[in-house]
């Protein structure tokens, strides 16, 4: 093993827990602490160097670990940040809105469409899922608009039974024009 791979180990081993600790301090946070140790050990044995002795090593990579801390401030604090942001503020995936219950919604849908015979699995997914009114979804298919409300009924009953959590109420609205003077 080189010179600078026998140090690095040794230094691992017997300071590591110190460095990380150091590097903790300075993020207030474990993942955060353990890149920074990694790039600080990074920085300083990439390029082979051999340093003298365990005690000169660990104040070199002590010193990378708070250089790159400030830096990563630096670079933080100069890029624009959201309003009431702190620099080193997480989002974590808790944060996050759950969304595997409209998954298993359109998993279910994509099962029960599978169900329709072409013709009502075609009115039901121009009408419902790329929102065209009973005319345009007739005119699309080239079929009766009364022929395209039995499909829809038809279609949407069976997908009823199949997919009880998807809603299908009919979006299409009566345009109204007031007529003179009344309101």
């Amino acid at each position: 093993m080189s010179t600078w791979a026998s140090m690095l180990d040794r230094l691992v081993r017997e300071r590591g827990p110190a460095l990380f600790g150091y590097a903790y301090v300075l993020t207030g946070d474990r993942e955060r602490a353990e890149d920074l140790l990694q790039d600080a050990l990074v920085r300083t044995f990439r390029t082979g160097r051999a340093l003298g002795s365990i005690d000169s090593a660990h104040a070199y990579v002590k010193r990378a670990i708070t250089t790159a801390f400030i830096d990563a401030g630096r670079r933080a604090g100069a890029r624009p940040q959201p309003a009431g942001l702190d620099v080193h503020e997480r989002t974590d995936v808790a944060t996050v809105p759950d969304a595997s219950g409209t998954v298993d919604d359109a998993l279910d849908l994509q099962a029960a469409l599978l169900t329709l015979s072409p013709r009502e699995r075609a009115c039901v997914v121009l009408r419902y899922l790329e929102d065209m009114t009973v005319a345009g979804v007739a005119q699309t298919l080239g079929l009766a608009e009364g022929t395209v409300k039995r499909y829809l009924s038809d279609g949407v009953a069976r997908l009823r039974e199949a997919a009880p959590g998807v809603d299908f109420t009919p979006t299409e609205t009566v345009p109204i024009h007031p007529q003179g003077g009344r309101s």
